[in-house]
């Protein structure tokens, strides 16, 4: 799986650049991750701008890896995710579940939120 990561601050965005998104994919991308924060404990950002076609697994594998973020108090947040592969995983009718910003920048935004919230022990 090809991926691209870049180390912000308080985050990292992690670019899958492939056109297809297999369940294989999703395995490699949990142990990255996992990888990623036994390195440094940081918010995730999965970006998904160039993923055409995605497998029906990827909906536990986002499940999974929100719910690893959110045991350490860590953000998740997948931005770019085209229209139809939302609706494919049903993940635009369960939009409270995660936070699906349409571009990267938003998606920087709402990571950034969420740590001032958690710097003013406010629940998110």
């Amino acid at each position: 799986m090809k991926v691209k990561i870049d180390t912000k601050e308080v985050f990292n965005v992690i670019t899958i650049e492939e056109k297809v998104f297999t369940a294989i994919m999703a395995a490699e991308l949990i142990k990255a991750i996992e990888d990623i924060q036994q390195q440094e404990c940081l918010n995730i950002i999965l970006n998904f701008q160039h993923v055409q076609e995605v497998e029906t697994a990827l909906l536990t594998v986002l499940e999974d890896i929100q719910q690893l973020q959110k045991g350490i108090g860590k953000s998740f947040v997948v931005c770019s995710m085209s229209g139809e592969i939302q609706q494919k995983l049903g993940v635009d009718k369960e939009y409270e579940k995660f936070h699906l910003p349409p571009t990267e920048s938003e998606a920087w935004d709402i990571v950034q939120m969420e740590e001032i919230e958690r710097e003013l022990g406010l629940d998110i």
